[in-house]
């Protein structure tokens, strides 16, 4: 084989090998710089120069459209507040106090960031649409069949992650958002 061979089969490799590594830094979730808060994560570099390029690719593939930490703060639940995984087809209880920011709203999102389809074309709870009840309290359901009061449709799917956006988050959030008062998520149950 002719050295100019070996070369372009080299330089091939290598990008091929490459490009394979970059797209599975950039797919594996946002990990760089995770803080934990119960069932919930977020970054405090979302959003702001001070993000790895890393952190910025992940933001941009999961169609975050990150704002600064002083605008929004995103909070993201890959699990019940048990750590087992989020499944479509159970019936979950979201529930909470005050948060500390001017509002907020909880959407629904399946894989990649997709909406999930589901019939009542319903994709997120604001926080006037929660349930209030006694001493604060705010409540939703996600689950895959209609429930009464405020409810967010899970279409079924097999995973789905929840993303808390914050707006106007308080200093002492955007401080130390480990923290944070964040809601509970409690399965009641799965088909």
């Amino acid at each position: 084989m002719k050295s100019w061979h070996r070369f372009a089969i080299c330089i091939t490799l290598g990008l091929i090998g490459g490009a394979a590594f970059a797209v599975h830094q950039v797919r594996g979730g946002l990990a760089d710089g995770t803080i934990s808060n119960g069932a919930w994560s977020t970054g405090k570099s979302f959003g702001t120069v001070e993000a790895s390029v890393r952190t910025r690719a992940q933001v941009a593939l999961s169609g975050l459209l990150a704002l600064p930490a002083k605008e929004a703060m995103y909070f993201t639940a890959k699990k019940d507040s048990d750590g087992q995984p989020l499944d479509g087809r159970c019936t979950y209880l979201v529930s909470g106090g005050e948060l500390a920011g001017r509002w907020w709203s909880v959407t629904l999102y399946e894989g990649e960031g997709w909406l999930v389809k589901n019939s009542a074309n319903r994709w997120s709870i604001p926080a006037h649409a929660a349930t209030k009840g006694e001493g604060g309290v705010w409540t939703f359901t996600v689950s895959p069949e209609s429930q009464a009061g405020a409810w967010l449709p899970t279409g079924g799917v097999k995973a789905f992650d929840l993303t808390l956006r914050l707006y106007h988050p308080s200093a002492a959030v955007i401080n130390n958002p480990a923290k944070a008062s964040l809601p509970a998520i409690k399965r009641l149950g799965c088909t």
